[in-house]
């Protein structure tokens, strides 16, 4: 549609001759208006608004018109899609950088393309050409059927002159009700720890300069308004695709709308654009929601679980030697570890540190990828075919991105390294970083893993990932950006190598979770600490963005190896159960009772595991500060599982009504406890008769709520609800 021009000092640019484009999807709408000159503007990003015909386009843009501020510049601007000093912006540009000595200030004109794919005719994907002397950009929304947008930036660099980029980044406008802020800070073995504040005036840049996402990542940068929750409130949230140095952003300025946004943090000198060249972002994933956080953390969830490559196998029970043999690798007892493994229902048997040439502490050997013939004098194949023997599958831990200056690697190749060792860089334990985008590096890495996964015939890779990249340069430059993205291609070269190799993200522990990652591997390991009182708030933080079928989550020993602290069994399998399960404990050492508890957790895993990887996630309200909650509900509605954890004690002397929210309001649900076998004290009438289980409508659940059992601290219980039609 076409709009008429009006007068512009009673309206915006974006509605003089503009036409305007709708994605939809999921009750969200992206509405944008696209002037004949300069960029888009967004419009409206949040519920959708249904039909939007010539006219009633026309009188929206009419209606959400700016006029000039007091004091400023004579004629109202547009907030673009990619704002900057030519339109009128005073906070942080989309874009900055120089050719020679000049900066860049383009001015944008334009072409679109539009493209459809559902059914009903609903535009899914834009795609916006803005072209300037020199410069032409081209800007990709796609509007997921999730209700996720993913906004692209593709730089041309189209003069004869070098550009050198100093900032591109992703912004959406917000509602005028936003009013705070969510984001997330950690140290390791405490990772994704939630902080909120007031919204303020100002232009507020939250910068990650570590090389890789970092155990302080900020995950998802969320606006929302005024005490918003798990399960109230409108939010705007972002989350950065992407595992190198980041920028996530927030500009409130006194003459504008709030602005979000996300993207790669360009150190001086490290992107230059070259003449007939180009440079891509990583993708910015913008996610609305009027349902609290579970509303945020539901359309991810749908986001991810609708890419192709997401795993549908179960997912299967796994047992990691690191805790239990830490780097003393002995024959017999691995044997011995893998038959107890197999023999309580473990699916998936993975030795982690420890294998390779020399390797007998963290000071040495890493880059020396072949099997260490003095512990493993005939390879790993006795314990690989054992392995494979008790009907499991076998992974190896490695981490190829990283180097000791004791190894052969290093002593033949110094140069490869990606940090210069003469300027006497920090070392950050005992290691060092490989250049992966230098080519020779990125063949001698794929071919080494190669040779390993064909050889043992490797179902799975723990691929590590252990220190932040600290002056992490390439010839004099700047070179994370490059680094990152030659790890993607990496990841990506062995997958299409190995059809069906499975790799899990690690980096010490959670210091790699993101979504950019995640298109090249199949699980994260969510935190170096398996202590679950410590997990209970890293996982439900982590479901935010991730599905709990891509959190690794152990049972760890009685005592955590990370903070000291003992904890019962029960416990720690039902903190595990809720993401992807595992073992990471010397089960040799189990008494014959422990290891009964263990097969009753992993029966009880395998039998809840299609519910908790495919169902929706709820983390309702408890009415106990000591007490959280976490409901998984079936797509149909028909079963759900809860989990009550408590971590501290509370003020309460009696436990509180729990609401059940998701399920159908008119089915009725028995509701029984399975795990664990032996119930807390204090346990309320309702679980107290085994032959007559409560009965109860999804409404009365949902309104009213169940009395469950009143727990110690670490302490657990699991509650099923079964629809009885």
């Amino acid at each position: 549609m076409t709009l008429e021009a009006t007068d512009p000092t009673t309206t915006t640019p974006a509605s003089a001759e503009a036409s305007v484009r709708v994605l939809r999807a999921a009750g969200v709408a992206v509405v944008v208006a696209v002037p004949e000159d300069g960029l888009p503007e967004v419009v409206h990003w949040g519920r959708d608004i249904g039909p939007l015909d010539d006219a009633t386009a026309r009188h929206l843009l009419r209606a959400v018109a700016r006029p000039p501020s007091p004091s400023a510049l004579d004629t109202p601007w547009p907030l673009t899609l990619l704002p900057g000093e030519h339109d009128g912006w005073e906070g942080r540009p989309g874009l900055a950088g120089h050719v020679g000595r000049r900066a860049l200030l383009p001015r944008w004109r334009r072409t679109t393309t539009a493209t459809t794919d559902s059914a009903n005719g609903d535009e899914r994907h834009l795609r916006i050409t803005g072209e300037a002397d020199g410069l032409s950009v081209v800007i990709e929304l796609t509007l997921d059927p999730s209700g996720v947008l993913k906004v692209e930036h593709e730089l041309h660099n189209t003069s004869a002159e070098p550009v050198d980029l100093a900032i591109l980044e992703a912004t959406m406008p917000v509602g005028d009700l936003a009013a705070e802020v969510l984001d997330f800070s950690g140290r390791w073995t405490r990772e994704r720890a939630p902080q909120r504040r007031p919204l303020v005036q100002g232009s507020h840049a939250r910068e990650s300069r570590r090389g890789r996402t970092g155990h302080d990542s900020p995950l998802v940068l969320a606006l929302g308004t005024e005490g918003f929750g798990d399960t109230h409130g409108e939010l705007w949230a972002v989350h950065l695709a992407w595992s190198g140095d980041s920028v996530h952003r927030v500009d409130a300025l006194p003459e504008s709308r709030t602005v979000l946004g996300a993207g790669p943090l360009l150190r001086p000198g490290e992107i230059t654009v070259e003449p007939g060249g180009s440079f891509r972002t990583p993708a910015a994933m913008f996610v609305w929601s009027d349902q609290g956080l579970d509303g945020i953390g539901r359309r991810f969830h749908q986001f991810v679980r609708s890419r192709p490559q997401h795993p549908r196998r179960p997912r299967p029970v796994t047992l990691n030697t690191w805790e239990a043999v830490y780097f003393d690798h002995d024959l017999g007892k691995l044997q011995q570890l893998a038959r107890l493994a197999a023999d309580i229902g473990v699916e998936r048997f993975v030795l982690d540190d420890g294998w390779f040439l020399g390797r007998r502490d963290d000071t040495t050997s890493l880059g020396d990828w072949q099997v260490d013939p003095e512990p493993w004098p005939d390879g790993l194949h006795p314990l690989v075919e054992l392995v494979r023997g008790l009907g499991m599958e076998f992974g190896l831990w490695l981490e190829p991105e990283m180097v000791n200056l004791d190894s052969r690697l290093a002593r033949e190749h110094p140069d490869w390294l990606l940090q210069p060792v003469e300027n006497q860089v920090r070392t950050w334990r005992n290691q060092f970083v490989l250049d992966v985008s230098r080519p020779e590096v990125f063949d001698h890495l794929l071919g080494a893993i190669s040779a390993l996964v064909a050889e043992y015939r490797l179902d799975y890779i723990k691929w590590d990932q252990n220190r932040d990249l600290i002056e992490a340069v390439s010839a004099g430059r700047a070179n994370v950006h490059r680094h990152t993205e030659a790890v993607y291609r990496l990841l990506a070269a062995l997958k299409a190598r190995h059809p069906g190799l499975e790799i899990e993200s690690c980096a010490s522990g959670g210091a790699r979770v993101d979504l950019g990652i995640l298109e090249h591997t199949d699980r994260v390991w969510a935190s170096d600490t398996n202590d679950p009182v410590e997990r209970l708030a890293i996982q439900r933080w982590t479901e935010l963005l991730l599905p709990p079928e891509l959190i690794g989550a152990h049972v760890g020993p009685p005592v955590a190896h990370t903070t000291k602290r003992a904890t019962g069994l029960d416990f720690r399998i039902a903190v595990a159960m809720f993401g992807h399960f595992g073992i990471e404990w010397d089960i040799t050492a189990c008494t014959p009772d422990e290891l009964e508890q263990l097969r009753g957790g992993i029966a009880a895993y395998k039998r809840l595991r299609p519910l908790l990887h495919s169902g929706t996630v709820h983390h309702p309200p408890t009415g106990d500060a000591g007490t959280s909650a976490t409901v998984v509900v079936a797509p149909d509605e028909g079963v759900g599982v809860v989990s009550l954890a408590r971590s501290a004690s509370g003020v309460r002397a009696l436990p509180t009504l729990l609401r059940i929210p998701g399920l159908t309001a008119e089915r009725h649900y028995r509701v029984t406890a399975p795990f664990p076998a032996a119930l807390p004290r204090a346990v309320p009438p309702l679980f107290t008769d085994a032959d007559s289980p409560a009965e109860v409508t999804g409404s009365a659940l949902d309104a009213v709520g169940l009395r469950l059992p009143l727990l110690h601290p670490a302490r657990a219980v699991i509650i099923e609800l079964d629809a009885l039609d």
